[in-house]
């Protein structure tokens, strides 16, 4: 936030501190897993490979792409996007982060529901979420509140975009725990290392609904306020 209204920080700061723990627990159980080799030997474009096969999926794409855990899957062009951690490394990390973005692949061929209302609410979100805090932000230094309750209809689409990831992601991290058991590809000590990995992911999703929700509530009662002082 640039607009350094102390309130904010009340509603904000303990999303905040979430998505920071989140972050660290990512980190930690990424690097702590990342050096432990998995009992197959496969490197992440390999299992990748392996549990598309056997999810009848072979036409889904393989792909390196830039930077650290920035691995996802897209559905538009049904390919899964590898970091470079990810791609070449047979640990048991890497192995739990392809197996998620797997999962999503299902999702996507199995028309898996809150997929698609994610899909549907990209535009949403995306727009939203800079939109409203311009909407606002110009609301508040002009003094109309009409503008500010703008913003937060606008805003509401990024909300609903972060609550509707919760499922899709709980449900990807499920799926994949599921494929490498039924596959025998992890061991009960691999597969409990790979619940550390992809439960520490999912806290930041948490961490970034809890976010949205706090900004929303803020400006709803910057909103309320202005109403209060027009009466």
């Amino acid at each position: 936030m640039f607009y350094l209204d102390p309130l904010y920080l009340v509603f904000a700061a303990p999303a905040l501190l979430l998505m920071l723990y989140a972050q660290f627990r990512v980190n930690s159980a990424f690097n702590k897993y990342s050096a432990v080799a998995n009992m197959q030997g496969l490197t992440g474009a390999q299992v990748a490979k392996r549990l598309l096969g056997i999810n009848g999926l072979e036409h889904v794409g393989i792909e390196g792409t830039g930077g650290n855990l920035t691995d996802h899957y897209d559905p538009r062009s049904k390919v899964l996007r590898l970091s470079p951690n990810v791609y070449r490394a047979p640990s048991v990390a890497a192995m739990g982060i392809v197996a998620h973005e797997v999962g999503h692949a299902l999702q996507d061929s199995g028309g898996y529901f809150p997929m698609k209302v994610r899909g549907a609410l990209v535009p949403a979100a995306s727009v939203g979420s800079w939109m409203g805090y311009i909407f606002f932000l110009a609301g508040i230094f002009l003094q109309i509140a009409n503008l500010v309750w703008l913003g937060i209809i606008f805003f509401t689409g990024a909300v609903a975009f972060a609550l509707v990831t919760l499922p899709v992601e709980w449900d990807a991290s499920n799926r994949a725990k599921l494929m490498l058991r039924n596959a025998a590809m992890v061991s009960t000590t691999e597969y409990d290392a790979v619940n550390t990995v992809l439960s520490a992911a999912a806290l930041t999703y948490v961490a970034a609904l809890l976010q949205a929700v706090a900004s929303l509530l803020y400006y709803v009662t910057v909103a309320l306020g202005m109403g209060r002082r027009d009466d």
